[in-house]
């Protein structure tokens, strides 16, 4: 609670000053109208004149007008501190998810179920604990004043009150605990239920959906995601409503059993009616107070247990080994060299990488060959130290990765990753993307846009380089112009991804997983033809399905099962006779015409350069 005040206050200051002003002047004020209503009653009760009274009416109009602007000027002032809160919140919790350094903790389900509800505690959580502890204290304020005025007029009828109030304690808690475990119990569902109305309703997934006919299918998902999720909650509402109605009994018996007294006392002349009038003023008061109480600190017990995923969120430790007193990168000299390298995703996971050796000169290319799951991808996540190997080093001229300060060797590195991000921005968005210092140089991204070969696509759209890729989304310039998003064709989009990575110009080491995996031939060969001519200044990684784009890689290196079985010049493989060959003439054969000879196969013919 102190840390949600805390918050709070760096927050927004002023509104939570304000709040705590409302607070004490809403607390007070009830207790204040009753005791001018008393003062009243018994004036008129005894013939008091009319300049004694008016003034007390006054004062008691005048408490009234202030306790009705009391809780507009609350409502004003939590909201105010509750926008702030969230940007303040939301800013801290995703600086810590910025900060985790590698992939691990996003890949784990625990991990997106509480960030999920970290997310949620961020937004709402602080602020409901500000507000429903503004509101304990508040009625506590007015509780107080009618206890002591309760105590006054009978001390035992004080103390059943104050006693009958402790069982709606200790049951409003345990409806708090069970909603806490409900919320953390369906927060995978409500996951699922997410990703079931995302496929529903975006455009990625809607070809397939349409037509294979699974719209009814997922829409069935979802749904029963929902009605468990849903399911879930009735169960702690039923018991909620159950514990609610025997409190409200108790709160009843309790009520009409004092309100009995006062009259009989009365009757007796033991009270006058200014006593009565207070008496009953009182009692209402207390059973309401109470039960805001009551209601507000379950809130706060509530929403203080959620605030722990926040909490445990932004106290996340990094999922890579950081040195204490990281080494700088420095510029590649002689290259990068995996000495027996093991990895796997997870402690109950299959082996990716067994044993892995290899060296990475500076300017040669190094190409990454073998069968899907043989670990290519898995290496280059690695060399860009997204992961750290189970078992071996990775070293660059002889330093072992995890002593290099993080930021700067990745600052060395550029990418272009087989699953590359489509951001629905502005084309210059997604290529400035690559090297955020040139997102203002238009020059260096038309230059990457050209290398890339998209240069003319994007002069041919409505707004150049301006223009936003989506339909989804509209810039506010935009207004609702249909016509200011554009849907890129997937190699366009391959070749844009591509230009990212050359806007990096200059970097140590180049990886490029599948670049060229979605352009046509002519775009491929032009695309390698670019990075032939560049390769000398770095050290090049090349990974690829289509193996006449890495014939003319320095070196070949065939991963099978996560071992290196084959390492060497083109030229050395095909001499070799081993798996490489035996995939490399497999592919030849779709090229091979008609008229072709078996020896052929081993010299295919290929669309795009003489020398492929």
């Amino acid at each position: 609670m102190w840390k949600a005040v805390v918050l709070a206050w760096q927050a927004q200051w002023g509104a939570v000053a304000g709040q705590l002003i409302v607070m004490v002047l809403g607390g007070l004020a009830p207790v204040t109208a009753a005791g001018l209503l008393r003062l009243i009653v018994d004036a008129i009760a005894t013939g008091g004149s009319r300049h004694e009274v008016m003034p007390l009416i006054a004062g008691l109009a005048g408490v009234g007008c202030l306790s009705m602007v009391i809780p507009a000027a609350g409502q004003y002032l939590a909201a105010q501190a509750g926008r702030a809160l969230e940007l303040h919140t939301l800013a801290a919790l995703f600086t810590a998810v910025g900060r985790l350094p590698g992939l691990r903790r996003l890949e784990s389900p625990d991990f997106q179920d509480r960030l999920r509800l970290a997310q949620q505690a961020g937004v709402a959580g602080p602020a409901q604990m500000v507000t429903c502890a503004m509101g304990v204290a508040q009625s506590a304020l007015t509780l107080g004043g009618f206890l002591v005025t309760l105590a006054v007029i009978s001390p035992m009828m004080a103390l059943i009150v104050v006693v009958a109030a402790i069982p709606a304690v200790f049951g409003e808690r345990a409806v708090a605990r069970r909603r806490i475990a409900m919320i953390t119990g369906i927060s995978h569902g409500q996951r699922r239920q997410v990703f079931y109305s995302s496929l529903l309703s975006e455009l990625a997934a809607a070809k397939e959906i349409r037509l294979f006919a699974l719209g009814e299918f997922f829409r069935g998902r979802m749904l029963g995601e929902l009605r468990a999720v849903q399911e879930a909650g009735q169960q702690v509402d039923r018991r909620a409503l159950a514990t609610d109605s025997a409190l409200a009994v108790l709160c009843g018996a309790v009520t009409a059993g004092g309100l009995w007294w006062a009259v009989l006392a009365v009757a007796a002349g033991r009270l006058t009616l200014g006593d009565l009038t207070m008496f009953v003023a009182a009692l209402a008061a207390v059973a309401g107070t109470l039960t805001a109480i009551i209601t507000n600190a379950a809130m706060v017990y509530q929403s203080t247990l959620l605030f722990g995923c926040y909490e445990d969120v932004l106290a996340e430790g990094p999922d890579l080994e950081l040195a204490a007193e990281p080494l700088p990168a420095l510029p590649l000299r002689r290259g990068i060299e995996l000495q027996d390298v093991w990895f796997r995703y997870g402690p109950d996971t299959p082996w990716i990488l067994r044993g892995v050796s290899c060296f990475i000169p500076h300017g040669q290319v190094v190409a990454l060959a073998g069968r899907n799951g043989a670990g290519k991808s898995t290496l280059a996540k690695l060399l860009c130290r997204l992961y750290d190997p189970d078992r071996g080093r990775i070293l660059w001229d002889g330093v072992d990765l995890r002593a290099i300060d993080l930021a700067g060797l990745r600052c060395r590195v550029s990418a272009v990753f087989q699953d590359y991000m489509e951001y629905e921005l502005s084309v210059a968005d997604n290529i400035a993307a690559g090297d955020l210092t040139k997102a203002g140089q238009e020059q260096a991204l038309v230059a990457a846009a050209r290398l890339a070969g998209v240069h003319d696509s994007i002069v041919a759209m409505p707004r150049q380089y301006q223009t936003l890729l989506s339909r989804a989304y509209w810039d506010a310039a935009d207004g609702a112009d249909p016509q200011a998003g554009v849907l890129l064709s997937g190699g366009q989009w391959q070749r844009l991804a591509v230009a990212r990575a050359f806007v990096r110009g200059g970097r140590d080491l180049a990886i490029l997983d599948e670049p060229s995996s979605g352009l046509d031939a002519q775009a491929e060969h032009d695309l390698h033809e670019t990075l032939r001519a560049d390769r000398t200044r770095r050290a090049t990684v090349l990974i690829s399905h289509r193996l006449n784009t890495i014939r003319d890689a320095d070196t070949i290196v065939v991963l099978r099962d996560g071992v290196v079985c084959e390492q060497g010049s083109h030229d050395e493989l095909m001499a070799h006779g081993g798996q490489y060959a035996q995939l490399f003439t497999l592919q030849a054969k779709g090229y091979v015409t008609a008229a072709g000879t078996a020896a052929e196969a081993t010299e295919p013919v290929y669309a795009g350069s003489a020398h492929e």
